[in-house]
């Protein structure tokens, strides 16, 4: 085979900077061939590749020293939480201090910030904002809920045995130092915002924003993960609730469908209301119009506890 008719794994499977190409032998001609695309300055990839967000990422790194890929992406190479319409994004952003000349690759969202060494990490050969900078920088896009939401999954304590680890991704104490470093960044305001609304003890997105429609109906704050005995580490727990309300309320979501989980939570449920407490169970159609129907059962739920806890004290009639 001629030299330049070879094209080695992994240049036919993703993109691929021309130091790679350079490195493994493969000639300029062969990179002018109709089966590779030149997409921007030193950034080849085969004409049939399926696009791999994850790949993209990759080689854009390479080929940019001293840049780091970040908002969106960074969020989504990590699974971090981002609402609907941003969950399937396939944009590229890639962030570069002021000292670097300006992003300027077709297909990229460039931007010129101020960050320091560690807020930018190496994941699987891609340098990327850490987590706390990537929430930070999506501020000036995300809505006030939804960055709350991003926010509690970097407060919330891990369960090792699922996760693998044992500490929080980041405080509220710590975000508001990483905050309080970039006072004049766009969506700042809404940082301090949501840092006062984030809580420890969400377990996923629809449960800080159903807490949060609480919050906007004016009714008072629910306690997360409330135990049913509240000193019993074993104990069922309820995703938020009242206890002196004895007021028990969890999200079901999608993963909540599986036969062994539906016995497991009403195991959950039943163990609750056998101790006279009254259990609301909301799911993805309440999420679909954000909990509004949700509330007004919480609320009708919070009044009767109310009427149940004055009558046995004597101050109903």
């Amino acid at each position: 085979m001629r030299k330049q008719d070879f094209l080695p794994q992994p240049l036919t499977a993703a993109p691929f900077t021309f130091g790679a190409a350079v490195t493994a032998g493969v000639s300029l001609n062969r990179l002018r061939r109709k089966d590779m695309v030149n997409v921007g300055r030193g950034l080849y990839r085969p004409a049939d590749w399926d696009f791999d967000l994850e790949d993209a990422a990759r080689a854009l790194s390479a080929a940019s020293p001293g840049a780091w890929i970040s908002h969106v992406t960074a969020a989504r190479l990590r699974c971090q939480v981002l609402p609907p319409w941003l969950a399937d994004s396939t944009e590229l952003h890639l962030s570069k201090p002021r000292a670097l000349p300006s992003v300027r690759r077709k297909g990229v969202i460039g931007h010129t910030v101020l960050a320091r060494e560690d807020e930018i990490e190496l994941v699987n050969g891609i340098r990327l904002s850490s987590r706390s900078r990537t929430w930070l920088d999506l501020a000036r896009v995300l809505p006030l809920h939804d960055l709350v939401s991003m926010g509690d999954e970097l407060i919330r304590i891990p369960r090792v045995d699922f996760e693998g680890r044992a500490e929080p991704y980041d405080t509220v104490a710590g975000l508001r130092i990483l905050a309080a470093r970039h006072p004049n960044l766009q969506g700042i305001v809404r940082v301090r915002e949501a840092l006062e609304l984030m809580r420890v003890g969400a377990d996923s997105a629809p449960e800080t924003l159903l807490r949060l429609a609480i919050a906007d109906a004016g009714l008072p704050e629910p306690a997360l993960q409330v135990r049913l005995r509240a000193r019993d580490a074993r104990s069922p727990s309820a995703d938020l609730g009242y206890r002196h309300r004895r007021l028990a309320i969890q999200y079901d979501g999608g993963h909540h469908l599986n036969d062994e989980q539906v016995l497991s939570d009403r195991r959950r449920d039943k163990a609750f209301e056998s101790a006279g407490w009254t259990v609301l169970v909301f799911g993805k159609s309440d999420l679909a119009d954000d909990f509004q129907s949700a509330v007004v059962e919480i609320k009708r739920a919070l009044r009767n506890g109310w009427l149940d806890h004055a009558q046995a004290s004597g101050f109903a009639g």
